[in-house]
């Protein structure tokens, strides 16, 4: 008996030695662990079509560990770095995850993809008439540079001549854009996004086309130098030409049921949207349009600023300390911009065709437009145009040349203005665009 008492008391200290001694084995294993941490923040970045954008996270140990790289949750990587390539606009959730065998982490970046053509604006450019076509331009607000002939590289082939012709208008409507070149050119209609051709009106000796305004889905006007016609955004044909206007006709804008349109012989021409029937004429007017937050329409012409009801078509009438005047002579897109902020109106004091060198503003008080918001630097003056409010940045975009003639037309400059008048930024580069007129979404 006392044998086996012995025995049993050994054998429960060898059990009671084996516990504590895994139990030890244990704790020390998970003091050897070091906690796995991706020290570097998420956050949020953008980029566009076409770029790259690349993630490189710290993380606190790179021993025994797995990565992981998911976008909408989708793997799509499986290293310490992630290289994304977008290939559609869009928001896009990027997750990063670090495993190892008994811990791990994850950060999030949230990434806005803009298109190709989408984070910045466009410049139509007339081109050196006889000389090289019309082209189109990109500024883009993250390099802070212009991009140039971009019709041309999204569309192989394919071209805004004849050189004869000038690109003079420009505009988006319904993520489509829509380019318009007169004496004799084209009007070609793209994805706004991508700028991939959808239709266009080919190039056609003794055709004037001037400008562009969307009216519906499937419906838009075309102004040209004998009145205004119908233009399908389905199948990208004219109808019949609209009666009660004849003549040339230059810029246009739709605000609530009517279409505001620039005539040189009947002034402002207000057309009902859905019958096409001319309603009203304002005569005197030569510089067109500007549409402030309010829904206002606003036109110029000799020394008078007018505001336009779009439900009433009341006007009211603001002076002026200059001549406003037209461009019939050598058409371009008029001078005048609005704010998308507040109901500030800004317009250039042109010569008789264009030329100015000084920018004025109106927000509604009569002292606001009694002297000029901006002069821009000596030896520079507008051209087409000239003056865009730019949205995105709530800043004047103004293309200038060098005063004179022959070789200053090729001296560029793109200033960019705060709404206060003080000079932001200043692209300048070399060569024959003769800038017709900055548009953006």
């Amino acid at each position: 008996m006392k044998k086996t008492s012995t025995l049993k008391l050994g054998i429960g200290v060898l059990a009671l030695s084996l516990m504590a001694l895994a139990s030890c084995k244990k704790d020390n294993t998970e003091g050897l662990v070091t906690k796995l941490a991706i020290t570097s923040a998420g956050g949020n970045d953008t980029t566009s079509v076409g770029s790259a954008i690349t993630f490189t996270p710290t993380v606190s140990t790179k021993t025994g560990v797995t990565y992981s790289w998911t976008v909408n949750g989708i793997v799509k990587g499986t290293g310490a770095t992630f290289t994304y390539r977008p290939e559609a606009r869009g928001d896009y959730q990027i997750a990063f995850k670090v495993i190892a065998a008994l811990s791990s982490d994850v950060i999030n970046y949230k990434v806005h993809v803009y298109a190709k053509y989408e984070n910045g604006f466009f410049i139509a450019n007339e081109g050196w008439f006889g000389h090289g076509t019309g082209t189109l331009s990109f500024y883009r607000f993250n390099t802070r540079a212009k991009e140039d002939s971009i019709f041309e590289k999204e569309n192989p082939g394919k071209n805004l001549e004849p050189k004869t012709s000038s690109l003079e208008y420009g505009t988006i409507f319904n993520n489509k854009l829509v380019l318009v070149s007169k004496s004799g050119g084209p009007v070609v209609v793209t994805d706004a996004y991508s700028l991939k051709q959808l239709g266009r009106i080919p190039a056609a000796g003794g055709k004037n086309w001037m400008a562009f305004v969307g009216v519906s889905d499937t419906k838009g006007l075309l102004s040209s130098g004998d009145g205004i016609y119908p233009f399908n955004l389905t199948t990208y044909t004219t109808g019949t030409k609209l009666a009660g206007i004849s003549g040339t006709v230059g810029d246009m804008i739709k605000a609530g049921n009517y279409v505001f349109a620039l005539s040189e012989t009947d002034g402002v021409v207000v057309i009902n949207a859905a019958t096409n029937a001319v309603v009203k004429k304002i005569a005197g007017m030569d510089v067109a349009f500007a549409k402030t937050p309010d829904g206002s329409v606003w036109a110029a012409g000799s020394t008078s600023l007018i505001k336009i009801n779009p439900s009433t078509l009341a006007v009211t009438t603001v002076a002026l300390p200059f001549t406003a005047y037209g461009t019939w002579f050598a058409w371009h897109p008029g001078s005048i911009t609005a704010s998308t902020k507040n109901n500030t109106v800004y317009i250039a004091n042109n010569g008789m065709f264009s030329g100015a060198t000084t920018i004025y503003k109106y927000d509604g008080t009569a002292a606001s437009v009694q002297t000029p918001l901006i002069t821009i630097p000596a030896g520079k003056e507008l051209y087409g145009a000239g003056v865009k409010y730019i949205p995105q940045t709530n800043q004047l975009a103004v293309t200038t040349v060098e005063s004179g003639f022959g070789a200053h037309f090729a001296a560029n400059n793109l200033y960019f203005y705060n709404t206060s008048g003080t000079l932001a930024r200043n692209l300048t580069y070399s060569g024959y665009y003769f800038p017709a007129t900055p548009f953006t979404y």
